[in-house]
């Protein structure tokens, strides 16, 4: 993991805190910049259930890749 940092004009904008998540979303040539914001219970039915158990790391992975799919949809 590593740090970005902001340029106050845009995180005020933005209404940025320190610690929050951002997320980089590749669009052509542009990056757009956007707030990580909610928490797991907004995810809800986003994730399929599966039809055999599973370990965290696997289900971490699919909840990234919801997340990832609704912030590049949003931006």
């Amino acid at each position: 993991m590593f740090g970005s940092t902001i340029p106050k004009e845009i995180r005020d904008h933005l209404k940025a805190k320190e610690g929050e998540k951002v997320a980089f979303v590749l669009r052509g040539d542009d990056v757009i910049l956007r707030m990580v914001r909610g928490n797991i219970l907004d995810l809800k039915g986003g994730v399929k259930p599966p039809k055999r158990s599973q370990n965290f790391e696997d289900i971490r992975k699919s909840v990234k890749k919801v997340i990832s799919r609704r912030i590049a949809r949003e931006a």
